[in-house]
């Protein structure tokens, strides 16, 4: 087979193609890992800054969390994944020319849909909070602090957009480094507004909202100048760029229909929002610790899964199907383990979580119960995840994709029956979440194992 104008030569292969996979997945994973623990860190205590403001303060965040968190899930999980797996084809291809092409379209999508983002989350938020059961003090709170933080969403599309760029590459170390400094200042620049520590005003919950818009300016610049200076992989050429339809189809055919996983996430997440909330403000607290440690799986997750997708697809672009097979149940086994000594202590220990976040004994009572029904699935859940970033890599996603919906068709149908059997309690419902979650890595790891990966999709 003739070799494509800058590809690299058969004798010498990128890492990514030639190295054990199994170390190699580990010395990319852990990078992200690192970086992704320093989220959890962030999360832990703006959690923390807000439990000192009260329960109505811990409630409204409960409200907004969903929404935050499908603020990362599409910019770096699904459509990130997406730009990163057509940057790694293309790499594995040899065509380093249209590499640092994608790099200029993958930009233009994350700063146009941020943008939309931002607009939606400030106009319409209070009618969203509404919706999940918000009402009185916690409304307002809400939407203070949703105002803040979601006027910085396109900051959130573009950082995550640089960053997957650099991992499309194989660079995992630089886009770590990145948002491991970039929570460091989230959480001083957060929690100093937010509790108006030293000569710093006390703002409350939108100062903690700040802290994050803070981060992620310096974030992007950061990764901006990273790949403005000249990279031997990808570079940035904004001179003479033209942009062309199928240069944004390669990232989109895979980045937007990954895009709806997350939704349906989040949608499963909002069900059961506003189902809990009609339980009484300590019950939606309790949840909003519980799901709080939930949501911080995806990271952690993210840390294996993400290291796959350019391992995976570079893999794909060179032809080598049964290896990128091969990445992803290593990477999916290896998530799994992880998550699974999560889920054990959540099981055994749940206030070693809770506790940080409120003393409350209902509210505690709540939050040790969702972890208690919760902990077991955890594995599972990161299973399923991992294999979903692989198939993002390989281009095939409609099957993690259907496995989403499945879960989601669960959570609805099982939430209607309950509340109309008026069985609706907060142990039934916690049941019916692990029930779903546990289905979720299950139908993908089934529908990964049935998917043929026989070259790149289009």
């Amino acid at each position: 087979m003739a070799l494509v104008q800058g590809a690299t030569p058969a004798s010498h292969p990128h890492p990514l193609l030639r190295d054990a996979i199994l170390p190699t997945l580990l010395s990319l994973s852990v990078p992200n890992m690192v970086a992704m623990g320093m989220a959890v860190l962030v999360a832990v205590a703006e959690t923390y800054y807000v439990g000192r403001l009260g329960t109505p303060a811990l409630a409204a965040m409960a409200l907004v969390f969903p929404f935050a968190m499908l603020t990362q899930m599409m910019s770096n999980g699904a459509m990130g994944s997406g730009v990163s797996s057509a940057i790694s084809r293309a790499l594995g291809a040899g065509d380093k020319d249209k590499a640092s092409a994608l790099a200029v379209h993958a930009i233009v999508i994350g700063g146009v849909v941020g943008l939309l983002y931002s607009l939606l989350f400030v106009l319409c938020g209070a009618v969203f909070y509404r919706w999940l059961g918000g009402q009185g003090e916690v409304l307002q709170i809400a939407t203070g602090f949703g105002s803040v933080l979601f006027s910085g969403a396109v900051l959130v599309w573009l950082c995550n957009t640089l960053a997957s760029v650099v991992r499309g590459t194989g660079n995992m170390q630089w886009p770590s480094a990145v948002i491991f400094g970039a929570s460091i200042v989230q959480i001083i620049v957060g929690g100093g507004l937010g509790l108006g520590i030293g000569p710093l005003p006390r703002w409350g919950m939108p100062g903690v909202a700040l802290g994050n818009i803070v981060a992620m300016v310096i974030a992007v610049a950061l990764l901006s100048w990273f790949l403005l200076r000249g990279q031997d992989k990808v570079a940035l050429r904004w001179r003479g760029a033209k942009l062309s339809w199928p240069m944004f189809q390669d990232i989109l055919c895979v980045g937007a229909f990954a895009c709806i996983s997350p939704v349906q996430t989040s949608l499963a997440a909002l069900i059961f929002t506003g189902m809990v909330a009609r339980l009484g403000p300590q019950a939606l607290a309790g949840y909003g610790i519980g799901q709080r440690l939930e949501f911080l799986l995806i990271p952690i997750a993210f840390g294996v899964g993400v290291a796959a997708v350019p391992m995976v697809g570079m893999a794909m672009g060179a032809g080598q199907v049964q290896r990128a097979r091969s990445v992803a149940w290593t990477g999916a086994w290896l998530a799994a383990g992880i998550l699974a000594v999560l889920g054990v202590l959540a099981l055994i220990w749940p206030n070693g979580w809770s506790s940080i976040f409120s003393q409350d004994a209902q509210v505690l009572a709540y939050a040790n119960l969702y972890l208690r029904t919760l902990g077991p699935v955890f594995g599972l859940f990161g299973m399923g995840l991992v294999l979903y970033f692989a198939s993002l890599g390989a281009g095939y996603v409609r099957g993690p994709v259907l496995a989403g919906s499945v879960r989601l068709l669960m959570v609805m149908a099982g939430g209607a029956w309950l509340a109309l059997g008026g069985s609706a309690s907060v142990q039934a419902l916690f049941i019916l979440s692990a029930a779903a979650m546990a289905l979720y890595g299950l139908c993908t790891a089934w529908s990964v194992w049935r998917t043929p990966w026989l070259q790149p999709q289009r």
